[in-house]
């Protein structure tokens, strides 16, 4: 028995811990080691944390919080303590079961005299303790912050692999206590790898084998079994856990090989009102990986605001299928799709019957209103049927760009997840391997054998069967219930869910219909999924273009031709790279089927007036637009090839108006370069844009730090795109917020200085970045010339020279080029300014750099 003690000094120092906030505290025949900024907090605490650690951490976990708390502007106090057997605290020489441990833990809290409100903190085996004492607590408690934890492990499920290995017989002693594997595996699993003196740190308490005890013990109290010791109290736990009606928080580092997706789905059941937000790129410990300390005073301090009613809709909710239901009986065409030998076309009675099939089909096979079905499948019948089957339904559709890649792909899937993944057999080969989602439903033929192999429980036709012989009849969703869940590009970081519920979808129908009159007359070739899915909610007969959909670029203008005359288009919409390459790609055969459009858009990324001018001359009866918009709000502004020409250049992209039905305002850049200004729509002033629509998104899915950012002004959504608004209401483009340059002459945006730049003869593309500490950035244009060398990394005198003259005004400190600039994979037309910028330092500092 060894008694509790004061880490080291040069412990606490790693850390950043004030010596006066260890504390050595003896509670009966016990002595705990704590840490509690208690003594030097400079007044009365709003309330008190309680952080418990897991296994096979200690107090140290929670220095960052600890420390803040204090610093707070109104200040917590923190209190974070070492279990019993475990950091600094006594080493008994006794088993500790769970129950044990919460009851130590009140015994604990009660001898400190701990008043409310308290607030728990946990992460892994210690989410499980504090919850067991806010359970035991109820008339302190004020809310429970999680951690990567779980509360429940269902009978008959095996363990994570990682604690499968932990719990064997044979290696629990030799991993665990004998030797520091199960430690020192855990402190790999950070992201970044912690600092040598971090790590350190955590393994301080544990340097010899008595010690290391307690962590064998954690490990052997793992309730794996319904016969274990710890099952009982375990099992009241995970079902009090349902019954706690205080705010919630549930942080998650979805990198974790223990505490999978399905224990934060686990969670998230149990505890439905939680705010949930996923660090991207962290694990296990997102303590350490991510600003945990950081979210927690975020969260609680907007806990304590009184929250902002949502606006009464104003506008009468028609569903998104209400047109399509309406049809029922047309035999007219609803929809082509263009594939080649595989095209297909459909009529709108085909399409709504298909349409109820699926629906019912869904709701036989056991899919629920709110549950949520993954769409992989490309644009056409399939895709368009099951899309509204399921708005039908009521289950939540989950739509993610296949042109994130593998990677991309299975983080943005698994962060929705689904129940149900619906796609084609390579998606489904991914989806089962990469466990998207436990039930896979294939849309198309698969080879023989891999239906068996993959698990498939259906195909489309089979649920349409089901549905014809399904006498239960459906009602239509709230209109405020969840209905999709759309991922952004990742053209700025990792894809992110957008949330939207029946009423805003069916607002984004609306305002589409409303600023370009597409209606029954109208019929719509769209090279963008988006509008392909719109087609039917607007009654608008649509057309797929033969190409791939995750290649922009592979639109040629004899398959926008061919689309056209398939349903005699009056309206065409294609991304930048796709019109592009319809430019490239046009001979003259495609004119007399092009003369017909009366209306062709733009949109995803900057679009240039050169770009727009060579698409008019394809389509010379067409009335070219720019929509400006973004997942989070499809349509914000709008601006005509009529209007470009008769503007003068801009610092920046002009994109035209507010369509009706939108507000825009912009938040003032300081000093800075953050966005700090309040809403304002006084011209000529750069900062951040803001939107406010019926048909802006819900929220972010997961993402409730991000949300709160995006949302902090009441009725706005900020963008995340920089620009000004000029005399006559019309918005620019500058950039990016992320993208701006703070430099010792003050703050610049990149886009105005790109065009200039795009203006030299020998530059087809460029990027402004900003290199070296915000504040004294240096500007750095990095161009991709007409022709490219394959010799040094920086531009000749020539080219330097003409980039600087187009620059002028602006200190240019490095002028690269490069064969080609990285761009977005959805458009193809936005560059990765960020990914730019980092190969543009480490190349000026003088490593040899790939782009």
């Amino acid at each position: 028995m060894t008694a509790a003690s004061h880490p080291p000094a040069d412990v606490l120092e790693a850390g950043g811990i004030d010596p006066r906030w260890s504390r050595v505290v003896e509670v009966g025949a016990r002595t705990w080691h704590l840490l509690d900024n208690g003594p030097t907090l400079p007044g009365e605490p709003v309330g008190t944390l309680l952080c418990v650690h897991g296994n096979p951490t200690w107090s140290f976990l929670w220095r960052r919080l600890v420390a803040a708390g204090a610093r707070a502007e109104r200040p917590w106090r923190v209190i974070a303590v070492d279990q019993l057997e475990m950091g600094f605290s006594e080493r008994t020489g006794e088993q500790h079961r769970l129950a044990d441990r919460v009851a130590d833990l009140g015994a604990l809290t009660d001898h400190l005299g701990l008043t409310g409100p308290v607030v728990t903190v946990g992460h892994d085996w210690g989410g499980v303790v504090s919850l067991g004492w806010a359970l035991d607590h109820p008339d302190l408690l004020a809310g429970v912050v999680l951690t990567n934890t779980a509360v429940h492990q269902p009978s008959g499920d095996p363990l994570p692999a990682a604690l499968r290995l932990a719990t064997a017989p044979g290696v629990l002693p030799v991993g665990t206590v004998t030797t520091p594997a199960f430690l020192e595996t855990t402190l790999a699993l950070a992201h970044p790898r912690l600092e040598p003196a971090v790590a350190d740190a955590f393994r301080a308490p544990y340097r010899t084998t008595e010690r290391r005890a307690g962590i064998g013990g954690f490990v052997a109290d793992i309730p794996a079994s319904p016969d274990h010791p710890s099952r009982v109290e375990l099992d009241r736990i995970a079902d009090g856990v349902r019954g706690l009606d205080v705010p919630a928080l549930i942080l998650w580092g979805p990198r974790d090989p223990v505490f999978s997706a399905r224990y934060l789905r686990d969670l998230r059941d149990r505890l439905p009102h939680a705010d949930v937000h996923r660090f991207e790129g962290a694990g296990h410990l997102v303590v350490e990986d991510a600003d945990v300390a950081g979210a927690v005073l975020r969260w609680l301090d907007a806990a304590r605001g009184t929250p902002t009613p949502p606006e009464a809709p104003t506008a009468p909710f028609r569903a998104l299928g209400a047109a399509l239901a309406d049809r029922a009986l047309d035999q007219g065409t609803a929809l082509v799709e263009l594939a080649g030998p595989r095209s297909r076309r459909a009529s709108w009675a085909a399409l709504a019957a298909r349409t109820e099939q699926l629906a019912r089909g869904l709701a036989a096979s056991g899919v629920r209103p709110g549950d949520r079905v993954a769409l992989l499948v490309p644009p056409g019948v399939d895709l368009t049927s099951v899309l509204y089957a399921c708005l039908r339904l009521g289950a939540v559709v989950v739509v993610a760009d296949a042109g994130l890649g593998v990677q991309g792909l299975t983080r943005a899937v698994r962060a929705a997840e689904p129940t149900v993944v619906i796609g084609i057999e390579r998606a489904l080969v991914a989806a089962r391997w990469l466990r998207w989602a436990p039930t896979l439903v294939s849309a198309g033929p698969l080879r023989a054998g891999v239906r068996q192999a993959l698990g498939v429980s259906a195909s489309l036709d089979e649920l349409a069967a089901m549905g014809r012989a399904s006498t239960e009849d459906l009602a239509w969703p709230d209109a405020d219930a969840d209905a999709a869940v759309l991922f952004t590009s990742g053209s700025t970081g990792p894809a992110k869910g957008v949330v939207y519920t029946h009423r805003r979808l069916a607002a984004m129908r609306d305002a589409v219909a409303r600023t370009y009159g597409i209606g029954p007359e109208s019929p719509l070739v769209a090279a963008f999924a988006p509008f392909v899915l719109l087609g039917p909610a607007l009654g608008a007969t649509s057309a797929s273009p033969h190409m791939d959909v995750t290649a922009p670029g592979t639109l040629t203008a004899e398959a926008l031709a061919e689309a056209v005359r398939a349903i005699d288009a009056a309206v065409v919409f294609a991304s930048p790279a796709a019109l592009r390459s319809v430019v490239r790609t046009a001979d003259g055969s495609e004119q007399a089927a092009l003369a017909g459009v009366r209306l062709f858009l733009s949109a995803g990324a900057p679009v240039g007036r050169e770009l727009l001018e060579a698409a008019a001359l394809l389509m010379p009866a067409a009335e070219a637009h720019t929509p400006y918009g973004m997942t989070e709000a499809l349509v914000v502004a709008d601006v005509s090839l009529d209007e470009l020409r008769a503007l003068p250049a801009g610092d920046g992209v002009c994109v035209g108006r507010p369509v009706p039905g939108v507000r825009v305002a912009v938040s003032a850049l300081d000093a800075d370069g953050d966005a700090t200004g309040a809403p304002a729509q006084a011209p000529g002033v750069t900062g951040e844009v803001l939107v406010a629509a019926a048909h802006v998104k819900e929220r972010y899915d997961g993402l409730w730090l991000t949300e709160q950012a995006s949302s902090r002004d009441a009725g706005w959504h900020r963008t995340g795109d920089v620009g000004h608004l000029d005399d006559a209401g019309r918005l620019w483009i500058e950039g990016r917020l992320a993208h701006v340059l703070v430099t010792s002459a003050g703050v610049r945006t990149p886009v105005g200085l790109e065009q200039r730049v795009q203006a030299v003869p020998e530059v087809v593309a460029a990027a402004v970045v900003g290199v070296g500490p915000r504040g004294a950035q240096q500007v750095v244009v990095v161009v991709q010339p007409e022709v490219f060398s394959h010799g040094p990394v920086v531009a000749g005198p020539a080219l330097a020279a003409a980039v600087r003259a187009a620059a002028e005004g602006t200190e240019v400190a490095a002028v690269l080029v490069v064969e080609q600039l990285p761009t977005d994979v959805r458009h193809s037309s936005k560059v990765d300014r960020s990914r730019v910028a980092v190969w543009a330092e480490r190349v000026l500092s003088g490593e040899r750099a790939r782009l």
